[in-house]
């Protein structure tokens, strides 16, 4: 099941990002980077194994690659060698996705559009100003959302809920019945209270050496 949602939040991250499709390897998959200075790459392995895990250290030479897996941090970083440097963990979520039907909240207006695989919606406030946005991919029967993020400005105002709810409901009239995607600690509290479930950690370390 985890190795599964991983393969799917690898497709639908590359499809929201724009990215090359992932592209096979031995320990899992690797996705070239090209749009982000922080990062040129990442090998993402669906499940944690030692020997996945140096297999995919060994193969890289290009600082800032990026390595996630379904594991607790602490609990590989013996297996990877100087030069990788442990970042905050991720949490890796999924729902089944139901209807709300959301009501942007007073004073603010939605933008929805679909391009190609990927739905944008934006919360834009009285003066036409971007106030909270977000993206999903279609993969088959499932959605990952990606990019959610409410301006300083307008937080605590319910707008990531909305965007959320937004997104699960374009999700459904498309076709798709499962919601998958990566969240960061602070986002994690967020989607829990709109039915997200944790089903493992994902550690995350990047090569700088």
């Amino acid at each position: 099941m985890v190795a599964d949602l991983v393969r799917t939040w690898v497709a639908g991250w590359a499809v929201s990002r724009r990215t090359h499709p992932p592209v096979t390897k031995p320990w899992g998959l690797f996705i070239e980077v090209t749009d982000n200075p922080g990062e040129v790459g990442r090998h993402v392995l669906p499940r944690t194994e030692e020997a996945w895990v140096r297999g995919a250290a060994a193969s890289v030479s290009a600082p800032r690659t990026w390595m996630k897996m379904p594991a607790e941090s602490a609990a590989i970083g013996s297996w990877l060698p100087r030069g990788w440097v442990r970042e905050e963990d991720g949490h890796l979520m999924a729902v089944d996705l139901m209807a709300t039907r959301p009501v942007a909240p007073q004073g603010y207006t939605t933008a929805v559009e679909t391009v190609g695989a990927v739905t944008h919606v934006r919360v834009l406030d009285a003066a036409g100003e971007q106030a909270a946005k977000g993206q999903m991919a279609a993969v088959g029967e499932a959605v990952v959302v990606d990019k959610v993020v409410t301006e300083e400005a307008h937080r605590r105002r319910g707008l990531g809920s909305f965007v959320m709810r937004t997104l699960a409901d374009r999700a459904l009239e498309q076709g798709a019945v499962l919601g998958v995607l990566g969240a960061t600690d602070a986002g994690r509290a967020l989607y829990e209270t709109l039915g997200w479930k944790k089903h493992t950690t994902l550690a995350e370390y990047v090569y700088r050496p």
